[in-house]
């Protein structure tokens, strides 16, 4: 193994493992071993492991709770960073939240909640942190990141840190400019506006009970696994070419929602593989619209 990895390890003390299973750090509960996975405790921790995984010219990947990711069997050969608890944290002012970004969303949207903040009730079922959240603009119910964002501090690979503005942070339809750059979410600032508490609470127990009612949360997944197309939405595609339900070894299209793949019985990203791809062609030969992934490919081709 490189020499890298080890240096990582006696200089990160704690925050460091070697030959990780990385299956259990995603809602799919599906991955193989990676060369090391990097928790750190602070952004000066953070800008060390950048450090070291430049040096080296070491391959890693930055993650934050895992909820749309799916990991190769053959895991990751390199270096992955989890920008996990040690970047939780929420502080209100008036109606400005500044948050973490290793913040549960839902744990945001209950302090807002909490000082009668309303204008992320959408948010308040969405199981991930707020970091990926910006990221991939996030979004539910008609609701989106970039509606109560006001900025985004974030670090580069190289140790640099910023401060963007929503209008500098190129949100669209699940993604910003953090993919396209290459950039490490840290903390972001929200602006709300102030409502009734219970008002609030019953919409984030409307939309919570609609989320449970339709969606397969009782199943390991990725969420919704492709984006909405152009034309239509990727679910009804699906269930119009009657694969509702269809099954490729441990890996099922929800019986529940058409645009779950699940994790039904021990699949393997393999088998997860195998049924998106089958669920693409027959959508595009039949209704000739070519879905794209929405679910995070790690260490695989798609």
């Amino acid at each position: 193994m490189n020499t890298g990895y080890n240096e990582l390890k006696q200089t990160l003390k704690g925050q460091v493992a070697l030959d990780f299973p990385i299956k259990d750090n995603t809602y799919f509960k599906i991955g193989g071993m990676v060369d090391a996975f990097v928790e750190p405790i602070d952004e000066t921790s953070l800008k060390i492991a950048l450090k070291l995984i430049k040096d080296y010219d070491l391959p890693f990947y930055v993650i934050g709770n895992g909820s749309n990711l799916l990991f190769s069997d053959n895991g990751y050969k390199g270096v992955i960073i989890k920008i996990g608890h040690a970047f939780n944290g929420i502080e209100i002012t008036d109606e400005t939240i500044k948050v973490g970004a290793g913040t549960l969303l839902s744990q945001t949207a209950k302090a807002a909640a909490d000082k009668d903040l309303t204008g992320l009730e959408f948010a308040s079922g969405i199981p991930g942190y707020m970091g990926g959240a910006i990221a991939m603009n996030a979004g539910a119910y008609g609701g989106e990141m970039v509606n109560v964002v006001d900025s985004v501090k974030c670090m580069d690979y190289d140790g640099n840190s910023y401060i963007f503005t929503k209008e500098e942070m190129g949100f669209q339809y699940r993604s910003s400019r953090i993919f396209k750059e290459g950039l490490i979410v840290l903390s972001t600032t929200l602006k709300l506006s102030k409502g009734n508490k219970a008002e609030i609470y019953a919409t984030m127990r409307d939309l919570n009970e609609r989320r449970s009612s339709k969606q397969p949360l009782e199943k390991p997944s990725a969420g919704s696994t492709f984006k909405r197309p152009a034309q239509g939405y990727a679910a009804k595609l699906i269930e119009d070419t009657g694969l509702k339900g269809l099954r490729y070894r441990g890996a099922m299209i929800s019986d529940k929602h058409c645009g779950f793949v699940v994790n039904e019985d021990h699949a393997t990203a393999s088998d997860v593989l195998s049924l998106m791809r089958i669920i693409r062609e027959t959508v595009y030969n039949q209704h000739g619209v070519l879905l794209e992934p929405e679910v995070r490919i790690i260490g695989e081709d798609f």
